[in-house]
């Protein structure tokens, strides 16, 4: 087996790696929040992705935003709304727009939730050290932002 042969494999073996560790933790993350929060992750996404625009978003922002398709994000939000969770406006300047927010009582239980899910994030990570997680994280976000260069050129 020749060097390139031998770093082929051992990329493919990192990518294994880290889909297994995305897989793994979200698995994990789905359970905690279904059992302790009777929630599911896109719910907990949409709440978290609201709660960071205190003026809301429109559907199509919101689906941007968590990469997913209108329908999906449309299904959550319906229940959100229902459940008094959050709210849906149409914008003042676009009648075909919707705004949607949380609602306070979503604010309250969504303050809760995230408190919980960081120490649930924090638990699952707890085995790597400060210094092996800016690691990772400039690794990542190298890799990432090389993707996304190759992206805005027409090379991905």
């Amino acid at each position: 087996m020749n060097k390139d042969d031998s770093s082929s494999k051992q990329r493919l073996r990192l990518w294994l790696q880290i889909l297994r560790t995305t897989r793994s933790t979200e698995s994990e993350l789905r359970e905690f929040l279904r059992v302790e929060h009777d929630t599911t992750l896109p719910r907990f996404d949409v709440m978290a992705a609201l709660d960071r625009a205190p003026k809301g978003l429109t559907m199509t922002e919101l689906s941007r935003y968590l990469l997913v398709s209108n329908g999906n994000v449309t299904t959550v939000v319906d229940r959100l709304v229902q459940d008094g969770i959050a709210t849906r406006e149409q914008q003042a300047n676009d009648r075909r727009s919707l705004r949607v927010s949380l609602t306070e009582l979503g604010q309250q239980q969504f303050a809760l939730m995230a408190k919980a899910h960081e120490a649930k994030v924090n638990e699952l990570f707890a085995d790597f050290s400060p210094q092996a997680i800016e690691q990772l994280l400039h690794l990542l976000k190298a890799h990432t932002h090389k993707e996304t260069a190759h992206e805005e050129h027409g090379l991905a």
